[in-house]
Order: C-alpha cells, then structure tokens, then sequence
C-alpha cells in the first residue's frame, strides 16, 4: 500500500502523533515536495501509484483520479471540498470525505480578530505608530451592532458565540438554516438581502460553488449600509473582488478582512493598496488545535475507507 500526503502541515520531522497513527498502518508515505498546494502536473506523478490521498489544498481533478487506477480512498485536512470534483470520485468509485468542524474555533476567531482589526484600523495605526507619527483616526465598537452571518455551520455558529461578548444582535442567513437552534441561542434568522442591508458586519462561511461565486458582488455590495466591514474566511470566489475594490474606494464598503483569495496567492492586486483592507494567507485554520484535531480527524478517516470500515464523513 502506498499514500500520498500532501498538507503542508503534516511533515514527516514534525513528527505529529496522527502521523505517526499513519506511518504504522501503511509504510510508503509520499510528502509534498514543494510545501505549497499541488498543481495537475506536479500532483499526477505523486499520486498515480497510490492507493490512499491525504489531501491538502491541491486541485483534485477527474483527469487525475482517472489516471491514478489504484486511488480508493481521499481524504481531505480540512472541511472545503469545492477542490475536489466529486461527480468523478463517485463515478469512478473513490471514496472521498473531509474533517467538518475540527478547525470551526480556529476559523471563527481569526474572522473575529478581522472584525476588530478592521473596526479599529489597527494595522493602519501600527504602521503609523512605528513610522513616528501620532495621529488619531476614530474607529467603531462592535458592542451592540448588528452582526450577519452568511453560513451557519460549525463555523458560523462559533462566530455567534464569540459575538456574545459583545453583546451584538445576530442575523443569519443559511438556506438550510435551523430554526431552533437559532430559537436557542437568540440567533435570527434572515434572508440574505435583509441581512445585507441590516448588518453593520458582515461574515461569509460558506462552500464555493455555482450558488456562491460571487455571491458578494456589486448588486450586493449596494445593498449593504455605507461603512459595512465584511470579512470572508472561507472561500476565495465568493467575493467579487474587483466589485469590492470599487465599493470600497467610493466609500461603500467600510473594511474588507480577506483570510481567501479566488487566485491563491493573489499577488498584487489593487485591494492592497487600500488601507482599510486586512488579508493573511488562508491561514484560518492554522493553529496548533486546529492542525491537530484536523490531522487526527484525517488520518481517522483515511485508515476507515481503505479498510472498508464505516466512516461519518464521506462525502
């Protein structure tokens, strides 16, 4: 048996115990040269001769899962899936899952660290501070604004949470929303446009697909209120980000926290020449909790579909 690894998280001298769970069940593991997501053409030759994928950030195609005749089994470190086509995995008997929730914490409190940075210019004012000057710029408190939540899944609901400090008002949109879980943590549940029209923040938590892309776009960014901060720690593409520079640059848009790009890394776009947007590099997820509960999660999952065994989280 032969498994290709290829997280850049999951190193063979980090020595992490998930690791090590699976170097004893299969002794031919490949590692990610490169230390950055796999292309088609760099991921091929790795993973032809495999018969399980621990799978990171890399783009999984049909036409690499046809040409890998072995391949039983993927298993995602993370929860996206948008990168892996599915419809192939399903036809050509592959079996796919991912790890839901193991990083909802870590994500949740980087997109809340956005929101405040964002409301408080803080980066802007660092610079500033460190440059030698001593200006005063005015920012926002969160403290009993209105919050909209755009995708109420392990993520979002932890979003909530962190929101109650603050004693913010919650809106919420999901098209498969739970009504009484909402009941029980004062959560309201929105429509989408009432929610961007309503909400002085704004977080996106949500899967990219044919629904989403560019769910965020002009038409949208019109109907938010003048000085909205918006956050996405999820997916690049849901974003319109040529519509948000321009929002941004008239006004519109208050602050733009950026943890996913629809090209990763972005290189230079226009957004960073505006000081009232924050990025960092998809890097949500990246804690020592979350790394951990990811790996564990992902390994689990991995040694049950090749064995055969029941696992929760096929996809």
């Amino acid at each position: 048996m032969k498994i290709l690894v290829t997280p850049t998280s999951l190193k063979p001298e980090k020595n992490a115990p998930a690791l090590a769970r699976l170097s004893s069940f299969c002794k031919d593991l490949v590692f990610n040269p490169a230390g950055r997501p796999l292309s088609e053409q760099e991921l091929l030759p790795l993973l032809k001769d495999c018969d399980g994928y621990l799978a990171g950030l890399d783009q999984i195609t049909g036409r690499i899962m046809e040409c890998c005749p072995r391949l039983k089994a993927i298993s995602r470190y993370g929860a996206g899936y948008d990168r892996v086509d599915l419809p192939a995995a399903k036809k050509l008997g592959i079996k796919v899952a991912n790890t839901p929730g193991a990083n909802a914490q870590a994500v949740a409190e980087l997109s809340f660290a956005l929101l405040l940075a964002l409301a408080r210019n803080i980066p802007y004012l660092h610079n500033e501070t460190a440059a030698g000057s001593w200006i005063r710029a005015t920012g926002m408190e969160l403290y009993g604004k209105t919050l909209g939540i755009v995708g109420l899944g392990a993520i979002g609901r932890k979003v909530a949470s962190c929101s109650a400090g603050f004693k913010m008002n919650v809106l919420a949109y999901d098209p498969y929303i739970q009504e009484d879980y909402c009941q029980a943590h004062g959560i309201i549940p929105s429509s989408l446009d009432t929610l961007l029209s309503e909400a002085d923040f704004i977080t996106l938590h949500l899967p990219l697909n044919n629904d989403t892309y560019h769910l965020i776009n002009e038409q949208s960014l019109n109907l938010m209120k003048p000085g909205t901060i918006l956050v996405n720690a999820s997916r690049g593409g849901i974003i319109d980000e040529e519509a948000a520079f321009q929002a941004l640059k008239a006004g519109r848009l208050g602050g733009l926290g950026l943890d996913a790009f629809e090209q990763e890394p972005p290189g230079q776009t226009p957004l960073f020449t505006l000081p009232n947007v924050i990025a960092t590099p998809h890097t949500g997820a990246h804690t020592a909790e979350a790394t951990r509960a990811m790996a564990d999660m992902a390994v689990d999952n991995l040694i049950a579909m090749l064995e055969d065994r029941p696992c929760s989280f096929v996809l």
